[in-house]
């Protein structure tokens, strides 16, 4: 019998490997486990369209309850795998029994990182990552409820902004000086500033939280925010643990190359768990976002079948929050880029910013300007310099700014 090829994380990422794995032709034994109960769904509706009550349960799944059964994947739900044996090629399962693998594919995915203060884990606590938090949290946003939110990230804005539509009063707390200013920078983190204050947020920047009791969140300098409910959203990390223990090379999340190969030869990994090397970048970067776990897995199927396939998309990612919708392509370091140039009306909340380094496009952000992600990763991944007057100019079409690709 052949070799059943092993996918550890029932997850968005999961589920399109074992997808691409029938349709390039694998007829060989997949596993797919995961330790959820609900199968293999889409996580950016847990902040958005799900936690806000429009989008339906049934629609955040990946595949029908059919699809598993019609397409000989064997789904395993709530169930663990506890030990990956590299040398005996098995996985220990949280039963106590074992399966072997000819090949092997990680989508473990990441975790929410803890707060590290007392009554971080109180019963007004709400961390999250699964459709049961989005359940959870949802339940606790009804009119005049008081919600505080630790962490002005993705998670924190988008939880924010779901709950102020819920009617919530809702007071962000986050210890720099601007929401996702390592993600965005100054310039740009200002806009999603100025779009909560515009909704009634209490934003506080600067703080730092001692505790969490019952009543709501103490701030380092004494300060009592009066809260029913504390979102955390500080952040997450990768779910390590099986690869490190297996013996695999880890350094912030699974190491891997472009072929999405781990240091073992028949051992692969994709989603937010994986750190894997990008030829346009010349090294690994790890990105948590949807677009990972959508495409990542196709490259790791193939890869998995002997294919020659490469991950070298550009990251990209998007956010809604009240009526601003964003996506943003591309990827620069914090300190990575001279400027950003804006194009279009920033007040307005419709435009584009470009992150630039030495006259070339390092991302692109649009915000309620849409059809333009395209042009925008052409620039980028161009690498040709362009004149930042034009860029920032309305008037001059995307498409003619910029001069012959760089080589």
């Amino acid at each position: 019998m052949e070799s059943a090829y092993v996918i550890v994380g029932a997850s968005l990422a999961g589920a399109k490997a074992a997808e691409t794995l029938r349709e390039e032709g694998f007829e060989g034994p997949v596993v797919l486990i995961g330790d959820e109960r609900e199968r293999p769904y889409e996580r950016p509706p847990l902040s958005k369209g799900y936690l806000m009550g429009k989008t339906a349960r049934e629609k955040i799944h990946v595949h029908s309850p059919e699809w598993y059964g019609e397409h000989s994947i064997d789904l395993r739900l709530g169930t663990a795998v506890t030990a990956v044996d590299l040398t005996a090629r098995r996985v220990t399962l949280t039963d106590g029994s074992s399966l072997g693998f000819g090949k092997l594919l990680l989508t473990t995915g990441s975790s929410p990182r803890r707060l590290p203060v007392p009554g971080a884990d109180g019963a007004n606590v709400h961390y999250l990552r699964r459709v049961e938090d989005s359940d959870r949290i949802r339940s606790v946003l009804r009119p005049g409820a008081r919600v505080a939110v630790i962490g002005a990230g993705w998670i924190g804005l988008e939880t924010a902004s779901a709950a102020r539509e819920a009617g919530c009063t809702v007071t962000v707390l986050e210890r720099a000086e601007l929401p996702l200013l390592r993600v965005l920078g100054r310039e740009a983190a200002q806009v999603f500033a100025d779009l909560h204050r515009d909704h009634g947020v209490d934003l506080r920047f600067g703080v730092q939280v001692s505790e969490i009791t019952e009543h709501g969140v103490r701030l380092r300098d004494g300060t009592l925010v009066e809260a029913d409910a504390v979102i955390v959203g500080v952040g997450v990390a990768p779910n390590t643990q099986l690869a490190a223990a297996a013996g695999l090379t880890v350094d912030n999340g699974v190491l891997a190359d472009q072929h999405l190969q781990t240091s073992h030869p028949d051992v692969f990994a994709a989603g937010d768990v994986v750190n894997a090397f990008h030829p346009l970048y010349g090294r690994p970067i790890r990105v948590e976002h949807w677009a990972n776990a959508l495409h990542q897995p196709r490259t790791a199927a193939r890869s998995m079948l002997g294919e020659e396939a490469v991950h070298d998309r550009l990251p990209y990612f998007f956010t809604d929050q009240y009526e601003l919708g964003m996506e943003y392509t591309g990827y620069v370091e914090p300190d990575g880029y001279d400027r950003v140039v804006f194009r279009g009306d920033v007040p307005g909340r419709q435009f584009i910013a470009f992150w630039l380094s030495g006259n070339r496009v390092l991302a692109g952000m649009n915000v309620n300007i849409w059809d333009v992600t395209d042009t925008i990763r052409d620039l980028v991944r161009s690498g040709r310099p362009v004149d930042p007057d034009a860029l920032a100019d309305p008037d001059t079409p995307l498409d003619r700014i910029g001069g012959p690709p760089q080589h």
